[in-house]
């Protein structure tokens, strides 16, 4: 339980960062300007589309949350008596290589947005449309391995209702799935405004909005490889010295 605590610590401070950076404390009613030599009141500069994202990650984030903590709870199952008597053991899945394979695309996809947006801060419409081009292709490439690992897992016999383990892993990679062809979709609006030649200007904010969803993206699914990979175990055990 510690160790969502602290997730959700962390996350509650990145989004209080994220929104001291947008003013969506400030108060407009108090702000005038002059124009024209009349006082005007001024009007929040925070577009609503990124307030909509940030929503949108926030509720996103709490789901993963309490994915994350039904997975680490159904772990400690195995640790209380009578566990393995009632047919109730946690068979962690096998992790296939090309997990690590779909891991690199999505950094890819993660790293070439981000030069996508570096490019619209410069004016580089190259680089913009290189970079949504390479981050649409990994995250395609991406998801086919996903849907192969799936394959690959059902062809073996690793159903869902084989063991928790393996519903667990069904769910939380299916989940994030559905999120890539979310963003996916918004990637394919971007790049059509650049393929019609749209002002790099008119571009900033839908660049800025994949870049930040694809960040987000990458760093669920880096904790959902650490939890299926084990690699969080250490930590979980970390954290229960914390409480002792």
């Amino acid at each position: 339980m510690i160790a969502i605590i602290l997730f959700m610590t962390g996350l509650a401070v990145v989004a209080g960062w994220w929104l001291s950076r947008q003013r969506l404390m400030a108060k407009p009613w108090l702000e005038v300007d002059t124009v024209g030599g009349v006082t005007a009141w001024g009007g929040s500069s925070v577009p609503a589309a990124k307030v909509g994202l940030g929503v949108f990650l926030a509720v996103a984030g709490c789901l993963f949350t309490l994915l994350f903590s039904a997975y680490i709870m159904r772990i400690e199952i195995e640790t209380t008596p009578g566990a393995v008597a009632t047919g109730t053991v946690f068979r962690a899945m096998p992790v296939p290589k090309l997990l690590w394979l779909n891991t690199a695309m999505l950094v890819v996809s993660s790293g070439a947005l981000q030069c996508a947006h570096v490019g619209v801060r410069h004016g580089q419409r190259d680089a913009v449309r290189d970079g949504l081009l390479i981050g649409t292709v990994s995250a395609v490439v991406f998801l086919a391995g996903q849907l192969l690992v799936w394959r690959q897992f059902v062809d073996a016999g690793y159903f869902a209702a084989s063991n928790p383990a393996n519903a667990f892993f069904y769910v939380l990679t299916g989940i994030h799935g559905l999120h890539v062809v979310g963003g996916l979709v918004a990637l394919g609006k971007t790049m059509t405004k650049v393929w019609r030649g749209v002002m790099i200007e008119r571009l900033r904010l839908s660049v800025w909005l994949c870049t930040v969803y694809w960040h987000f993206l990458l760093l669920i699914w880096l904790i959902v490889f650490a939890l299926l990979t084990g690699w969080a175990d250490d930590f979980i055990v970390f954290c229960r010295v914390l409480v002792v």
